[in-house]
């Protein structure tokens, strides 16, 4: 009885441009159709939350815009970390070969980063923390603060330090691999879903972490000042 062949490997728009993909199928979407999808969504969630954040109902004192916009920011990344990234967590292995719709998102999001196809481990492991805690505590933290919980601010630090830390690793990974996974200096892929799409987990996170450590700290004097005159 023979051995069954291995299918060969078909042409991808994927770098370095040597990559053996096997059994990948090119996308029958276009990329606007993928574009529009996500941008879509990301407002319709930012106008919504925008909307249920200023319903005076709500525990506490009203929200300011900066604080409406940061819930809009939780918000959208609890759906981005549990749907999209939960999907690739899900099904990194099937993704090539597959054609449903955030199946193609990612192949599309890869030719920006081509580790998305290949299923490289680090990204594997980082997208798989990143669904399935980041993405929970997100909600959590815009429940809590439409709640007024005192843990509220703990929950900003945490998320935005685990944000902020896989995304620097993301990037440090890639720069030592001298960004081999993508056409350097391309508009579109290396630019905008490379730089841009990620650099937005920079640069937030960071402010937020800022936020967090004043808001923290200024409680934390409080309290001092407190047990100080009681003692």
């Amino acid at each position: 009885m023979g051995l069954e062949a291995e299918p060969l490997a078909v042409p991808h728009p994927y770098w370095p441009r040597d990559l053996d993909i096997r059994h990948y199928v090119p996308n029958d979407r276009p990329t606007w159709h993928s574009l529009s999808f996500l941008f879509c969504v990301s407002a319709v969630l930012l106008m919504l939350t925008w909307l249920a954040t200023g319903w005076p109902g709500w525990k506490g004192a009203p929200m300011s815009p900066w604080r409406r916009l940061v819930l809009c920011w939780f918000f959208i990344c609890g759906f981005i970390h549990c749907v999209i990234e939960g999907w690739f967590s899900l099904y990194h292995g099937d993704i090539p070969g597959d054609q449903s719709f955030l199946s193609q998102l990612w192949k599309e999001y890869a030719k920006g980063d081509s580790r998305y196809v290949i299923e490289d481990n680090f990204t594997v492991c980082m997208e798989t923390i990143t669904a399935w805690a980041w993405g929970p505590l997100s909600l959590w933290t815009v429940l809590a603060f439409l709640q007024c919980q005192p843990h509220r601010y703990v929950l900003q630090l945490v998320v935005s330090l685990g944000q902020l830390y896989g995304d620097v690793l993301y990037f440090f990974t890639e720069y030592r691999e001298g960004f081999a996974h993508s056409e350097m200096w391309h508009p579109l892929y290396f630019w905008f879903y490379f730089i841009f799409m990620n650099a937005l987990w920079i640069v937030v996170p960071s402010l937020l972490l800022l936020d967090a450590w004043a808001h923290l700290s200024a409680t934390q004097g409080v309290l001092d000042s407190f047990k100080a005159k009681r003692q």
